[in-house]
């Protein structure tokens, strides 16, 4: 997994949980400290994030962070590509 796929996968968690509470973009961005154009960018995957900005991610989404980094890992291809 490279950084472009963990970014959408972690992605993918914020969207799952912004539906499940049937929140918008805006909805979402007002219960946290993050822009509203930066929820769809996020999402996407198109933006690295900070940590503050994953804390108030979870909190907007009432979830614990390590719930946001529940991501499909192979390890092995990891370390097997850590040399190249």
């Amino acid at each position: 997994m490279d950084k472009i796929e963990f970014r959408l996968a972690f992605g993918k968690n914020v969207e799952k949980y912004r539906k499940i509470l049937g929140l918008s973009y805006r909805e979402l961005a007002q219960k946290c400290d993050v822009d509203h154009s930066n929820i769809s960018k996020i999402e996407k995957g198109e933006v690295d994030l900070r940590i503050s900005t994953i804390q108030e991610l979870a909190k907007g989404l009432r979830v614990h962070p390590k719930e946001l980094f529940d991501i499909l890992f192979d390890f092995e291809d990891y370390y097997t590509n850590l040399d190249k």
